[in-house]
C-alpha cells in the first residue's frame, strides 16, 4: 500500500493567506502543490494528478464546483478525492458540493487539526482502495494466464495432413472473458472445431469456460457426434450450476475421409460459409437451446459436403454486436459484406480481416464483449 508520506496534495485557493496556513499545517507530512486559481489547478492536475485536492469554491474564472465537475467527467480523475474548503456554509452550498462529486466539505474558518485528520482519512481510504484494485488486477492477470493456457496451444499440430487451414483469435473485453474455441484432432480423418460464449464476464465466466472446455474435450474424445456432445455437455453442466450461468456453443466435425462437415449448435448463431465463386452466406443456422440452464430434448445437426477452397468463419457476439460511438451494431450483414470484399487467401487473412473490420467499425468505442473469430479453410486431401 502506498505510503502516506509519498502522497501529493494539491491546495487550490486564490487567497494566499489560506494557502500559507494549509502549507504550514501539512508540510513535512505530504508532498504539496499549490494552485492560485481554477485554470491553474486544472493544468497542474493534467500534468501530474495528485492524490487529493483541497479545493476552494469561490474563485475568479473557474470556480471550485466546475473544477470538481470536470474532474468527475474525465476517466483519469474520476476517482480523485476532493475536499472542499469554503466559506460557503449554507446547507445548499454544501449539498451542491457533494452533488458535483466532492468527497468531503469543511467550512472556513477551519481548525487545522480537523483539516489534518480529514486529509489523512481521505488519503488512507484512497491508498487502501488502490491496494485492493491492484490485488484484483493481479488475480485477473493470473486467471487470464490460466484461461489462455486452456485454449489450443498448437493448432498446426492438430490439423497436420488433414487439408484444413485453421486460424483463431480471441480478444477478451476484460482481462478474462467467457469466449472459448477448440481445435481438436480426433483421429486420422476427424477434426473438431468449436466456438462458444459463456454468459457474463470476469473470473466467474472464465471458471465456467474452463469447465465447459474440459467437458467438451472429454466428450469429443469419446467419439461422439456433435449433437451427442452438446446433449451430454448440457446434462453435465446442469448438475452443478449454482449461479445459473450458460454457454452457447457451435461444434463442427470435419470428416475428411467422407469429405463432409457436420455442425450442431446450442444457442449460437450460424457460421459464414465462403465457397469459391459465390457470395458468402450464413450456414448452420439451426440451433438448440443454450447449455447449462434447462434439460434439452436434443440438438439439431446439419451436414454439408466439403468443397476444395471452401472457408467457414465461426464467430461470437463480440463480432456481430460490436458497437461504434453511435451505438450502431457491426451486424451480420456488415460481416458478410466484409468477407465478400476480402480476398480468399487463407484462414489467417480472413480472421485478421474480420478483426480489423470490427476495430475500424468501433472506431475507438469501448469493446463491449469478447471477440472470437475462427476461420477454417479446406484445401482438399493430398
Amino acid at each position: 500500500m502506498k505510503e502516506l508520506s509519498d502522497c501529493r496534495v494539491l491546495i487550490v485557493d486564490d487567497v494566499k493567506a489560506n494557502v500559507d496556513i494549509l502549507v504550514q499545517a501539512l508540510s513535512g507530512e505530504y508532498k504539496l502543490s499549490v494552485a492560485l486559481g481554477g485554470q491553474q489547478a486544472l493544468d497542474a492536475i493534467g500534468r501530474c494528478a495528485p492524490d487529493l485536492v483541497l479545493l476552494d469554491i469561490v474563485m475568479p474564472g473557474i470556480d471550485g464546483y466546475e473544477i470538481c465537475r470536470r474532474l468527475r467527467a474525465a476517466d483519469a480523475t474520476r476517482e480523485l478525492p476532493v475536499m472542499f474548503l469554503s466559506s460557503l456554509e449554507d446547507v445548499n452550498d454544501k449539498t451542491r458540493g457533494f452533488e458535483v462529486g466532492g468527497n468531503d466539505y469543511l467550512t472556513k474558518p477551519f481548525e487545522v487539526l480537523e483539516v489534518k485528520a480529514r486529509v489523512r482519512s481521505l488519503l488512507k481510504a484512497k491508498a487502501y482502495a488502490e491496494a485492493v484494485k491492484a490485488a484484483a488486477e493481479r488475480d485477473l492477470r493470473i486467471a487470464r494466464e490460466i484461461q489462455t493456457g486452456l485454449l489450443p496451444a498448437n493448432i498446426p499440430a492438430q490439423i497436420q495432413g488433414t487439408g484444413l487451414d485453421v486460424h483463431a483469435v480471441l480478444e477478451p473485453a476484460r482481462q478474462v472473458g467467457g469466449d472459448l474455441f477448440e481445435v481438436l484432432r480426433l483421429g486420422p480423418d476427424r477434426v473438431l472445431v468449436a466456438v462458444g460464449d459463456v454468459s457474463g464476464k470476469g473470473i466467474p465466466a472464465a471458471l465456467f469456460m474452463a469447465v465447459a472446455m474440459t467437458l467438451l474435450r472429454s466428450l469429443a474424445r469419446q467419439g461422439r457426434s456433435p449433437e451427442e456432445i452438446l446433449a451430454q455437455l448440457n446434462d453435465e453442466l446442469l448438475q452443478q450450476n449454482p449461479r445459473g450461468m450458460f454457454v452457447t456453443l457451435q461444434c463442427l466435425m470435419f470428416d475428411l475421409a467422407e469429405g463432409r462437415v457436420t455442425c450442431a449448435s446450442a444457442g449460437h448463431h450460424g457460421a459464414v460459409q465462403i465457397t469459391p465463386g459465390q457470395a458468402p452466406r450464413l450456414a448452420f443456422t439451426s440451433s438448440g437451446r443454450v447449455l447449462g440452464l434447462l434439460p434439452a430434448d436434443g440438438f439439431p445437426s446439419e451436414t454439408l459436403a466439403l468443397e476444395t477452397g471452401e472457408i467457414f468463419v465461426l464467430f461470437t457476439d463480440g463480432v456481430s454486436e460490436a458497437f461504434d460511438a453511435n451505438e450502431d451494431l457491426f451486424g451480420e450483414e456488415r460481416l458478410l459484406a466484409t468477407l465478400h470484399t476480402l480476398p480468399n487467401r487463407d484462414a489467417r487473412d480472413i480472421t485478421l480481416g474480420v478483426l480489423d473490420a470490427v476495430r475500424r467499425h468501433a472506431g475507438g468505442a469501448p469493446q463491449s464483449d469478447d471477440i472470437t473469430v475462427v476461420s477454417v479453410g479446406y484445401a482438399g486431401r493430398a
